[in-house]
């Protein structure tokens, strides 16, 4: 800086001096110029003036003197020509030519002819005068260099002296600003203009100043502006940055368009499922690009961007919608467009958002299938035979017409799932599934409802024309025969047949109806068809047991079963412990006992046994717990299972936590299973058998010889008991078979290691041959009736928690 102010310092008022220096030296030349134009003029009519004074002094002192020689007029001519400023004169005098002075051939001279006074020549026509004068262009050079010389010096003193004057007055305050305005420059801003001086740089000065803090309040604010933007910038860069980095990173695909529905941008996954890259399509109109038709109906679907620029809303695509990639492929997609708006409202693009949705919708086809139609056999199942059915009522009853439904049940499908197993079960029923399948029209409805059961749903159909469908299904299952492995399997079935009608009121009507046309079937000897009619008994007998479904549930419910207790005693062995089987009964609203065989069949049937034998074990299992001291501390307990709980896992699971949580030893619960329900479920029932006894717990089997087959799969069942069949007992003093027949089953047991109980003793001679025949225990009316558990529990000092009393 201070080199700059040197400079400047230097050059400033040299630059000034200089301009109104030259401009001065300009001005005299051009006056110097005018005036050397005069000069010669001047130069000459001098001379001329000089030569006539000149020539008239002479003249005169001629005059005065006129008898004068040479010698004498000499000195005074030469005094003449010196005063008149003349290098010399020659004079001719009487034909002599008389020289005076400096004559010289570059002098100029001047020649005149001397007169008298009053104009008479001194010597007629002889006497002139020749006057030598300095040279008019010397003496012309010599004022030039004169006047020259003195405007040099009048010049430079005028410039040395302009200069100081400029100095003083310009050069330095304006160096002071420029000194100034470097340093502010610099940034110095503290640095200000001198206003003290009163001209006009102090009013610059102070004009600057205040410019100067308007500017430093300007540029603060616009530092702050700037930081401002910069972290503006710095948050929209990261902004955009996170933007990108998420569009990027989004499984959906994401396409921006700009008004006119031009493509701006697309996502990674935008470019996959178009088969189009960005730089491909960008500025191409988005409905030109992306194809989208219906999957069902083929027709092209409008591109919601359209739709949503046109009506500035955002907008979804129908259901259904199929996206064909560049490369022709198809891809079902679901998607969203929504317009993009700027400050002001108004709309200057759209963004799209859609995923594939082909594996979603591949599952929803699956669940819905799922949801529809039974996964073992590809029939609809339950819940849509129903829904088709309810269909069909409504429209019987709008429209008056008549369909038929078909209830099928299996004969011997137990069978085959016990001897061959499940896998076996399982294609058996896939194979009548088919041939089913092959024999009804493709109007009616055929579903498995569960199990080995079948449901056909023939439309508008008569109830004489469904017969003869019902018999035409009846042979075909006949006439089959399945095979597995060595095996090979005649398959019967029971069909009950109920019409469709404007007389139905509700699905649980003809349910009922088909259901107990069926069963009737089946007890009328398998294989076989009954259509229902308005005044069948066997409805009316099923319906009773449809009413105690409600009133069984609403005893439970209410707590309203009560428990019953007999006596199974020791006949041999006096050392065996004490058992006590468990019945059921129900206390109904009135106050009176309801025995077991008017709600069991029904419970059965329905499904609800399950939910009473849970019942039965919580309150047995809690009443176990309770008993600390007497005979009944070691006595067993004998709990019924219905063949329904026998086929449940969640039941098997549900037992085994209870007994594994109960303080009383598992060895005091026996667990009493009917031959028939054994022999149906014979692997589960095995199972169930096999794990509750790791426990500890006992089995007994009930019933056992009422089955043609008893023996055949009694090595299959670990069971601790048999349950001699009281149809046997009841009758063994009398009847000789009767009593073969316990001892048989008696002496079989023994060889297998189970013990024996015989039912239905109810005398002591039936009492006596038993303990002959050395069978371990008997029960019936003979040994001990049955009685309320709280009243047992009772007559042993114990608290009465069993179960409430009816009275």
């Amino acid at each position: 800086m201070q080199d700059t102010t040197q400079q400047l310092r230097a050059r400033l008022p040299t630059k000034i001096t200089g301009i109104v220096f030259w401009g001065t030296v300009f001005v005299g030349l051009i006056l110097t110029l005018f005036q050397m134009r005069t000069l010669e003029e001047n130069i000459r009519g001098r001379h001329a003036l000089q030569s006539n004074r000149f020539t008239e002094a002479v003249a005169d002192l001629l005059v005065r003197q006129e008898a004068a020689s040479p010698e004498v007029l000499s000195p005074r001519i030469d005094t003449l020509i010196d005063a008149h400023g003349l290098l010399g004169a020659e004079i001719v005098l009487e034909n002599r030519l008389l020289r005076f002075g400096r004559i010289s051939g570059e002098s100029h001279y001047h020649e005149q002819t001397l007169q008298t006074p009053d104009g008479i020549p001194v010597s007629s026509g002889l006497q002139r005068v020749v006057m030598y004068l300095p040279s008019v262009e010397a003496e012309v050079a010599r004022l030039r260099k004169e006047l020259l010389i003195t405007m040099g010096v009048l010049f430079s003193a005028f410039g040395f002296i302009l200069q100081w004057i400029l100095q003083r007055l310009l050069t330095q305050p304006f160096l002071g600003m420029v000194t100034t305005a470097q340093r502010f420059t610099v940034g110095d801003e503290q640095a200000r203009f001198d206003e003290t001086r009163q001209d006009e740089f102090g009013f610059l000065g102070k004009f600057f100043n205040k410019a100067l803090d308007y500017l430093l309040v300007q540029q603060d604010e616009l530092k702050d502006a700037l930081a401002r933007v910069r972290e503006s910038e710095s948050a929209l860069y990261h902004e955009k940055e996170r933007v990108e980095v998420t569009l990027h990173s989004i499984g959906d695909a994401v396409i921006t368009t700009d008004e006119a529905g031009c493509i701006e941008y697309l996502n990674p996954v935008a470019e996959r499922l178009t088969g189009y890259q960005l730089h491909e399509v960008q500025g191409k109109v988005l409905s030109e690009i992306m194809q989208l038709i219906n999957e069902n109906t083929r027709q092209p679907v409008e591109n919601p961007v359209d739709q949503c620029l046109k009506c500035g809303e955002i907008l979804e695509l129908a259901d259904h919608t199929v996206l064909v990639r560049a490369d022709g492929e198809e891809v079902a997609i679901a998607d969203s467009a929504a317009p993009i708006r700027d400050r002001s409202g108004g709309i200057i693009g759209a963004v799209m958002v859609f995923h594939d949705v082909g594996h979603a919708r591949k599952l929803a086809r699956q669940l819905s299938y799922q949801a529809t139609h039974d996964a073992l056999t590809g029939l609809y199942n339950r819940r849509e035979f129903e829904q088709r059915l309810k269909e069909a009522i409504e429209e019987s009853r709008l429209r008056g017409d008549e369909h038929a439904l078909c209830y099928l049940d299996l004969d011997q499908f137990k069978l085959v799932n016990d001897t061959c197993g499940h896998i076996a079960g399982d294609e058996l029923l896939r194979q009548i599934a088919v041939l089913l399948q092959s024999r009804i029209r493709d109007a009616d409805i055929l579903a498995r409802l569960g199990g080995d059961e079948f449901g056909v749903l023939l439309m508008h159909c008569t109830l004489e024309q469904a017969r003869r469908v019902a018999e035409d299904l009846r042979k075909t299952v006949r006439d089959f025969r399945f095979v597995h492995e060595e095996h090979s399997f005649e398959i019967g079935v029971s069909i009950g047949v109920v019409t469709v009608n404007a007389s139905i009121h509700n699905m649980t009507e003809i349910y009922s109806a088909a259901d107990v046309a069926c069963y009737a079937a089946k007890d009328s000897g398998r294989n076989r068809i009954h259509v229902y009619k308005p005044d069948d008994h066997e409805l009316k007998r099923r319906q009773g047991e449809m009413r105690w479904v409600a009133r069984i549930r609403k005893a439970i419910e209410e707590d309203r079963f009560v428990l019953y207790s007999q006596v199974i005693e020791p006949v041999s062995d006096p050392s065996l412990p004490v058992h006590y089987e468990i019945l059921l009964r129900i206390c109904d609203e009135s106050g009176e006992e309801v025995p077991p065989m008017a709600f069991i069949p029904a419970a059965e049937r329905y499904n609800m046994m399950p939910e009473v034998d849970r019942w039965v074990i919580d309150r047995v299992l809690d009443t176990a717990a309770t008993i600390e001291r007497g005979p009944l501390r070691e006595a067993v307990w004998t709990i019924n299972i219905s063949g329904r709980s026998l086929g449940e896992d969640e039941f098997l699971r549900y037992l085994l936590r209870r007994i594994a949580d109960s303080p009383v030893p598992a060895s005091r619960f026996c667990f009493e299973i009917t031959e028939t329900a054994a022999i149906a479920n014979l692997r589960r029932a095995a199972r169930f058998i096999k794990q509750l006894k790791t426990l500890g717990c006992r089995f007994a089997l009930d019933d056992f010889g009422s089955g043609l087959s008893s023996f055949a799969y009694l090595k299959n069942l670990e069971v601790d008991y048999l349950k001699i069949d009281g149809s046997f007992v009841r009758d063994m003093v009398e009847d000789p078979i009767d009593h073969a027949m316990v001892e048989a089953i008696n002496n079989v047991g023994h060889v297998m290691n189970i013990q024996t109980i015989a039912e239905f003793v109810e005398n002591d001679a039936i009492r006596a041959s038993l303990q002959a025949l050395g069978v371990n225990y008997a029960q019936g009316y003979g040994i001990g009736r049955p009685r309320p558990l709280d009243e047992l529990l009772a007559s042993r000092g114990l608290s009465q928690v069993a179960a409430r009393d009816c009275g």
